[in-house]
């Protein structure tokens, strides 16, 4: 029996896909059905941990904190950056150093750029707060990761600085893919910058659209590191994520099977709405 050679390249793969993908997928899916400490064996409780998950309000208050600073990411990251995009595309000459200074922020370490702005936003003699002072604001300023009422939009904040420059470039990306006769034609025809921007655009500008999305959807949906380095979830629960309270059931409660359902339920909440997602934007890219 003669063995396809290609067999000889797909099988190690598959084999490494299966051990370190697909097997502890699994594992953690029974493990959610457990209430296990790490050590010892695990005692079976079922569905009390989905349960305690949907019923318990600090649960509740994650699940919340992570729609909001997803959606609060994704609008904000995407939307400065396809006007950062729109501007840079109509400046040749200083595009491509610009786009580079955008980039810098992601090249950071998340730790680093974390602990940066931790003291920018120190309520005493911290950055953001003296330039309000300087600047005669001194009434806009705040306790920035001290009020439980804005403290995940001041994380939500620093992850968008980082990041917004991928989103500009890959909106760069998809200008590049735009004929300059259909944005030669609008300039004859007297369409407006800002009407060019809006009919043109972002008509055009649906791939990258979608992928900018779905790439800001999913990372946010498990962000945990700017959570952690800069509040620890605090105050009362006010920036504590899906990815973060993960972390702290392992490492902290060692509650490995509330951490494992609630594993389960991150990565079932971001297929459901990447699926989504993508299957409106790219019924929207069709139409278009």
């Amino acid at each position: 029996m003669r063995v396809d050679k290609r067999l000889y390249f797909i099988v190690p793969a598959l084999i490494i896909y299966v051990l370190f993908s697909i097997y502890p997928l699994f594992k953690g899916v029974s493990l959610s059905f457990t209430e296990y400490a790490g050590v010892g064996t695990g005692t079976w409780v079922g569905l009390d941990n989905y349960h305690e998950i949907f019923t318990d309000h600090r649960y509740i208050k994650v699940l919340k904190n992570t729609m909001i600073y997803a959606i609060v990411v994704v609008v904000f990251q995407n939307g400065i950056g396809l006007v950062f995009a729109a501007v840079l595309n109509s400046l040749p000459q200083v595009r491509n150093l610009l786009r580079t200074a955008l980039l810098v922020p992601s090249m950071l370490s998340l730790v680093i750029a974390g602990y940066v702005w931790q003291y920018l936003y120190a309520p005493m003699g911290g950055g953001l707060n003296e330039l309000l002072a300087s600047l005669g604001l001194s009434s806009l300023q705040q306790v920035w990761l001290g009020d439980s009422k804005i403290a995940l939009f001041s994380v939500a904040a620093v992850h968008v600085w980082m990041f917004v420059g991928y989103s500009t470039a890959i909106f760069l990306a998809g200008y590049a893919g735009i004929s300059s006769e259909i944005k030669d034609a609008a300039r004859v025809d007297g369409v407006s910058p800002i009407k060019s921007f809006f009919h043109i655009d972002i008509p055009l500008l649906a791939p990258a659209i979608t992928v900018n999305v779905t790439l800001a959807t999913i990372g946010t949906l498990k962000s945990f590191e700017f959570p952690y380095i800069m509040t620890l979830g605090g105050p009362d629960y006010a920036t504590m994520t899906l990815g973060l309270r993960i972390f702290t059931l392992i490492f902290q409660d060692f509650k490995y099977g509330m951490a494992a359902a609630l594993s389960v339920v991150m990565i079932v909440l971001v297929a459901l709405i990447t699926m989504v997602q993508n299957s409106y934007l790219r019924s929207r890219e069709d139409r278009i």
